[in-house]
């Protein structure tokens, strides 16, 4: 049998949509906005790095990275990210949401600077400093994963709290819209002030020394909107539900919420304690009791943020075959290092706006309507089938570019439409407040393990069976069209794995995790409650 809530958190539930929920949209989102912003940047200058620093006298295309640097420069944000989501997850939990908040935003704007000023006399020094700063990073940028969905999902009603932290998420969508247009405007302003000659009319001087600066001031960029925002996330009071149900100060918490919701508040400290002296706000995240509550939860969460990604980030396999297919960008040898900047920033650009931003904002209209499970579903199945569609008449698309694109941002519409939105927001809903933002970590965690399979195992695995087809410096593989029915593959277990999800729409907080419940008898009451999967 369910208690009675605390005065503060139904409060809290029964909200009106007010001014303060979309300022926490913008301060979280900034994050996020910083996030997609520097993994969009970083693949759009990778080209310029290669013909500045390993440029090879005598051959017949620009010089590229080597595959262990591209790597490298590509992948270690990643490994970053998943540190930063893991240890500023369990931190958020220990000190609170708001203390663990401002290191995380500066972590950001630091590293982002450093970025741009990575140092050394060689390419290797360029590169080893480079990859340095962007490692730490990313580890800031994973402490904004559990930590913004966190805050959100504590702060939002729950009639619309699924298109807050939707919202939240879908601000990666400018922040990709950003780093293509900023990194458009410095390629064309350099472009048209340092004339210089295609590569195959003069290998140096197609790259002029200014290039160097190009790639530098668009990492640095991303620094500025997340600095913007600091102020305000110092300013944001900590979340009621932290501070009532795990710091146990129901006086701090009323007063906090009643600055913000502009109502009076009772403090219930009496019940505070009571409350927080039940099983269900006792057993820890290894206990048997966690296992039995939320157990197939987070494994539920875990395997598809996991799968989810594998496919997802894979997406940057295919990117330079649809690009050259349709004509947007030309051999490398016939453009000099700044138009090949801005042509790759151009095409890149119009791919995020018709395929992955609509994708984040049908999720914000649709998912306290549709609910987070049959989105989840459905954008599962549908990303497996345009996958199948893909893969199976491979060759037949090589002759009919246009339905390839099609295709192709059809599967990466879903994803946005679908589970890339959905993994993100149901962890940050389903389990204990003490143990809210350790578990959304551990789930973004997986999830990135996942980007670092989609990104780089299958960057080998895409390579053409033919060893003299493959790119430069790899290996031979099994090829585009068996990678895409492997990734098929991950889309439908994704879909078998979402049944182990429950639905929380329209549900608060304590009503899913299960902080609000009396004693029970065992067998009863929890395990009935808790072990569901499917919506109701």
């Amino acid at each position: 049998m369910a208690r009675q809530p605390l005065e503060v958190l139904s409060a809290l539930d029964a909200a009106k949509t007010q001014l303060y929920h979309f300022t926490a949209i913008v301060i979280a989102g900034m994050g996020f906005f910083t996030d997609a912003y520097d993994l969009f940047c970083i693949s759009l200058v990778t080209k310029l790095l290669g013909r500045i620093y390993y440029h090879v006298d005598g051959s017949p295309t620009p010089g590229t990275l080597p595959p262990n640097v591209s790597a490298a420069v590509n992948g270690v944000a990643f490994c970053g990210t998943l540190s930063g989501q893991l240890f500023f997850g369990w931190l958020g939990d220990k000190m609170g949401r708001k203390k663990v908040y401002g290191m995380t935003l500066m972590i950001m704007v630091i590293c982002s600077l450093a970025s741009g000023l990575s140092f050394g006399h060689t390419a290797k020094g360029v590169i080893a400093t480079l990859c340095f700063f962007r490692f730490w990073l990313g580890f800031g940028i994973g402490g904004d994963y559990p930590l913004s969905a966190t805050i959100m999902s504590e702060y939002a009603n729950k009639r619309t709290r699924g298109a807050f932290i939707a919202a939240v998420f879908a601000m990666q969508g400018f922040g990709i819209l950003s780093g293509g247009i900023v990194t458009l405007i410095i390629s064309a302003a350099f472009k048209n002030r340092f004339k210089a000659p295609a590569y195959s009319v003069d290998p140096l001087g197609s790259t002029v020394p200014q290039a160097d600066y190009v790639w530098r001031i668009i990492l640095m960029f991303g620094a500025i909107p997340a600095a913007l925002t600091y102020y305000w996330r110092m300013k944001m009071p900590e979340t009621a539900r932290y501070t009532a149900l795990v710091a146990k100060n129901a006086k701090q918490a009323a007063q906090d919420m009643s600055k913000v919701l502009q109502v009076e508040i009772q403090e219930e400290q009496d019940k505070v304690e009571k409350l927080t002296q039940t099983e269900a706000h006792q057993y820890g995240l290894f206990s048997k009791e966690f296992a039995r509550r939320h157990g197939l939860h987070l494994l539920g969460t875990t395997t598809t943020w996991f799968v989810l990604d594998i496919a997802f980030y894979s997406q940057n396999l295919f990117q330079k075959d649809i690009f050259s297919a349709i004509g947007w960008i030309p051999k490398a040898a016939t453009m000099n290092a700044l138009e090949e900047v801005f042509r790759i920033a151009r095409a890149q650009t119009l791919i995020a706006l018709c395929g992955t931003v609509p994708g984040y904002w049908f999720t914000v209209a649709l998912i306290d309507i549709i609910g987070r499970f049959w989105i989840q579903m459905m954008g599962f199945f549908f990303m497996t089938v345009f996958m199948l569609g893909l893969a199976i008449p491979y060759n037949h698309w090589t002759h009919i570019h246009i339905g390839f694109v099609v295709m192709y941002g059809l599967t990466f519409f879903f994803a946005n439409f679908g589970p890339n939105s959905t993994t993100f927001i149901v962890p940050a809903e389903i389990f204990p407040a003490r143990l809210r933002s350790t578990c959304h970590g551990i789930s973004a965690a997986a999830g990135k393990a996942g980007a670092i399979v989609g990104s780089f195992g299958f960057l080998y695995a895409a390579q053409n069976k033919d060893s003299t087809k493959t790119d430069r410096g790899y290996p031979p593989g099994i090829g585009v069209r068996n990678s895409l029915f492997v990734l098929a593959a991950c889309n439908l277990l994704g879909l078998l794995f979402t049944l182990l999800v429950p639905e929380s729409k329209g549900k608060s907080l304590e009503e899913m995790s299960g902080e609000n419940e009396e004693e029970e008898a065992p067998g009863t009451g929890a395990a009935g409650q808790y072990g569901r999967t499917v919506p109701v």
